[in-house]
């Protein structure tokens, strides 16, 4: 019987370390000033909220079904569509490709996804910076992996994940001649970052800069 997580399990120390934090600030800060005031209970709720970010940040959302449509390359990731252009990628495919990049904030579920079925073809992992997400040269500046996918078609894409300014931890576990099945797990960036696609030129991009994606459900372009 296949058991449906509701955290992930990168989530469990982080959840685990802000626990203790808050058990021992609070027993600090108690001990130094027994008599409840006002700042007591600010600091209640500061914590209170701190923790509930922090699960929820590593929510899996069982609740997603998978969008399948022929030729459709879903969404990755959560978050807003931060860039829609044609550009030269050098690392793999040097030539001209579609890049389609979603910004993901600390609100996002940070699970990314295989957007279409087909097989891990290459994929490698680069250290970097840490500049903000949003940032042009964060693509190939910051700390990233790239992973390529093919389909039976022989069709390729590129999914890129990028760390951010505050992401420091991208997590990805892939190799040449893994199974893609679309929806499936493909890996996480830690507190807000940001995934690029690239795509053949002639895909049809069926999302614009600012909208919301989401990942499994938005079909992000048609090959």
């Amino acid at each position: 019987m296949k058991i449906h997580k509701r955290i992930h399990e990168e989530g469990t120390k982080a959840i685990l370390i802000t626990v203790g934090v808050i058990v021992a600030s609070c027993c600090l800060v108690n001990w130094l000033c027994p008599s409840q005031t006002v700042w007591h209970y600010l600091m209640y709720a500061f914590e209170l909220v701190a923790l509930v970010l922090t699960v929820r940040f590593f929510r899996i959302p069982i609740w997603r079904k998978t969008t399948l449509e022929e030729d459709a390359v879903i969404s990755p990731a959560d978050g807003v569509v931060a860039a829609n252009e044609v550009t030269t990628e050098d690392e793999y495919f040097h030539e001209q490709r579609r890049q389609v990049s979603i910004f993901m904030s600390i609100y996002d579920v940070h699970i990314n996804v295989f957007p279409f079925d087909g097989e891990v073809t290459y994929y490698k992992y680069h250290p970097g910076k840490f500049l903000v997400a949003f940032n042009p040269k964060s693509s190939t500046d910051n700390e990233h992996n790239t992973i390529i996918l093919k389909d039976t078609k022989g069709r390729e894409i590129m999914v890129r994940q990028i760390a951010g300014f505050v992401a420091r931890r991208i997590v990805c576990d892939l190799q040449p001649g893994d199974r893609a099945e679309v929806g499936e797990e493909l890996g996480m960036i830690r507190f807000g970052s940001r995934v690029d696609v690239f795509l053949p030129l002639d895909a049809e991009v069926m999302v614009k800069i600012g909208d919301k994606v989401v990942s499994k459900e938005t079909v992000l372009a048609k090959l």
